[in-house]
């Protein structure tokens, strides 16, 4: 009803505007001095000017436009419409035989783009005037960042929430952009400024719109937000980011991946999409945390279908639901099945024919592993040759399975069968015409059984925090920058890689959890106590993890690199396998384990039996790489 009264409004204005442009145009063209002739003519053929410029407004929808947004696309509207209406009355004039001079339909053309835009850009100034005298209090925001992230929201905030955000300036580095104007809003200052900023323009909620800083530069930026007791809120990083593109909904509080943030990932999307658009893609563990996220960055590329596995049913609902949101078009298959269960895995196989595997499914907690570990044996070595075997025999041209740093001389037997696994996929490599590789990376940032959601609950709960050693450090990233460098890793190999992702620089998990609770307003050691409590069966102190200066080989991405590991011994391999197999306690299990993988250390074997004459226990401090080159496994 409001939008038709709104419409009603305009054409009685148009029609005022159209009756009134040509007797001031002949006043101005003859100076006050109009012959009646004129006049009289022009009475005969009014209505049919009225009638031809309405319809041209008309036609060109400038009745079915919100004109509190207009903007250069709305004005070209106008021109189009009033261009086209200025032709036809012409044309109109000849037939009729009414020719006043040329210059009274140019004239007649700029009144009416004039008078008529003049309209529209009164309904814009009543909105704007409106806004400025709001009913209820509006949060003012300051924008800490004046690139495209900061324009994009700025944009947003003065166009769809002027009811309840004020945009009052920008805070930005760039000496160039030192006092410019964006949308009619100017840079304060630099980010040094910030608290003088806050303080003189009265600012209550700050916006980081910087995606792809790194994080220490957030974690400064946060430091100085903090002190200023706004309300902060920040733009996701880059890596969160599906389509690109930036919202007010998507703002949240800024977290640990925030002040973990590294340079964004430099992707192939060519190279990527030429082995994932409209192929039949698998990925089992799909709904965990690093195969859900898999699944997010498989679907952008449009593959011929996908298929999703997973053993837990809820896991996976929650992931086929969020996709067919998200892209209704996409062909999605959801399946329930145990990686363990070979009949199971062959029929999948051979019912979907995949081109494309991502074997992400795995028992991935080290204490609840170092308690059961015929269960870990059972899903990470034997499932995972099960479902390699099965996409060899389906002939599947690229199978990616994701490892982890602990399998580098692991002291968990979690890390021992990741290694385990590592050594079936490398033998089968050698055999298949299916390009089998691994991708071994660090700790993942809030995966499931990781520490971070661990220390919110805990924070929510008033503390203590716990954590296992002061010294305790982990290499990180986020899910979806390990996931989009796995997708790489898969278009690059060629068969039988180790390829190891640059984790950058460990992060100890005392830092990780001071940042948490300052995070959440609070003060560690007052408001919240840490506490520590010894080192869990299995851990280490420090995770091993080998670069390119320790024994691996560079590739043409920047971030990825492959391990210098020997070819493996595809009797032993099989020999010890089946001994593994057939073993049912668990000390047994681990003195197989160990058999299988010399660097194994396992604080439950009292006593290590070397398999190998030129099996060597590795020295603390140690290179892993000259590790891997001294000890053999079952090469």
């Amino acid at each position: 009803m409001r939008r038709k009264l709104v419409s009603l409004v305009m054409i009685i204005t148009d029609i005022l505007i159209i009756s009134l442009v040509p007797f001031l145009v002949l006043f101005l063209r003859f100076e006050g001095v109009v012959s009646e002739v004129y006049y009289t003519q022009l009475f005969h053929y009014f209505p049919a000017v009225v009638l031809i410029r309405l319809g041209s407004l008309y036609i060109f929808r400038l009745y079915h436009r919100l004109w509190r947004y207009a903007s250069i696309h709305e004005l070209m509207g106008i021109i189009g419409a009033v261009t086209v209406g200025s032709v036809l009355i012409y044309g109109y004039s000849m037939i009729v035989g009414f020719m006043p001079p040329r210059s009274i339909y140019v004239l007649s053309w700029i009144f009416n783009i004039m008078l008529i835009g003049s309209s529209r850009l009164g309904i814009r100034m009543l909105h704007y005037i409106l806004r400025l005298t709001p009913v209820k209090p509006i949060q003012r925001v300051l924008i800490i960042g004046a690139g495209d992230a900061g324009a994009m929201i700025a944009r947003e905030i003065i166009r769809r929430y002027y009811e309840t955000k004020k945009l009052i300036g920008f805070i930005d580095d760039s000496s160039y952009k030192k006092s410019q104007m964006i949308f009619g809003v100017k840079v304060l200052g630099t980010q040094n400024d910030i608290s003088r900023v806050v303080q003189d323009y009265d600012i209550n909620e700050i916006i980081i719109a910087m995606p792809s800083v790194s994080g220490d530069i957030v974690r400064e930026i946060v430091k100085m937000c903090q002190k200023t007791k706004c309300s902060v809120q920040t733009v996701p990083g880059i890596y969160e980011l599906i389509d690109g593109k930036f919202s007010l909904q998507q703002l949240r509080k800024v977290n640990l991946e925030d002040l973990l943030r590294r340079d964004p990932v430099k992707l192939n999307l060519d190279e990527i999409a030429d082995y994932l658009t409209g192929k039949r893609v698998l990925v089992t563990g799909a709904g965990g945390s690093i195969g859900s996220e898999l699944c997010r960055q498989v679907a952008k590329m449009s593959p011929e279908t996908l298929v999703i596995l997973g053993k837990g049913e809820n896991s996976i609902y929650e992931i086929d639901q969020e996709l067919k949101n998200r892209q209704p078009l996409l062909a999605l298959t959801p399946v329930i099945a145990d990686v363990r269960d070979q009949k199971r895995m062959d029929e999948v196989f051979s019912q979907f024919q995949p081109q494309v595997v991502f074997h992400a499914a795995a028992h991935k907690h080290v204490p609840l592993m170092e308690s059961q570990p015929a269960e870990a044996v059972r899903n990470n070595v034997f499932g995972t040759k099960t479902v390699a075997e099965a996409a060899h025999h389906a002939g599947a041209e690229v199978f990616v399975m994701v490892s982890t740093d602990k399998a580098v001389n692991p002291t968990s037997v979690m890390g021992a069968t990741k290694r385990v696994a590592e050594l079936i996929i490398q033998n089968i490599s050698k055999k298949s015409a299916t390009k089998f590789v691994v991708v071994r990376f660090g700790n993942v940032l809030g995966s499931r059984g990781s520490v971070i959601p661990l220390f919110k609950k805990q924070i929510a709960q008033g503390g203590p925090i716990t954590i296992t050693h002061p010294d305790m450090e982990r290499y990180f990233m986020t899910i979806p920058e390990a996931s989009q460098l796995i997708l790489q890793a898969g278009a690059i190999a060629k068969g039988g890689e180790v390829f190891v992702l640059d984790m950058g620089k460990p992060v100890k998990i005392f830092d990780m959890a001071c940042d948490l609770i300052e995070l959440s307003g609070l003060l560690p050691h007052k408001d919240i106590q840490i506490q520590f409590t010894g080192i869990r069966p299995g851990e280490k102190l420090f995770e091993e993890l080998m670069t390119a200066k320790e024994g691996t080989a560079s590739t043409k991405h920047e971030k990825i690199f492959v391990a210098n590991l020997k070819t493996v011994d595809e009797k032993k391999l099989r020999q010890r396998l089946l001994a593994l197999q057939q073993t049912v306690g668990n000390v047994e299990v681990i003195q197989e384990l160990a058999k299988l993988v010399p660097t194994f250390q396992s604080a439950q074997l009292k006593k290590r039996k070397v398999a190998h004459e030129s099996d060597v226990i590795p020295e603390r401090g140690a290179s892993p790489v000259k590790q891997y080159q001294t000890v053999n496994d079952v090469s």
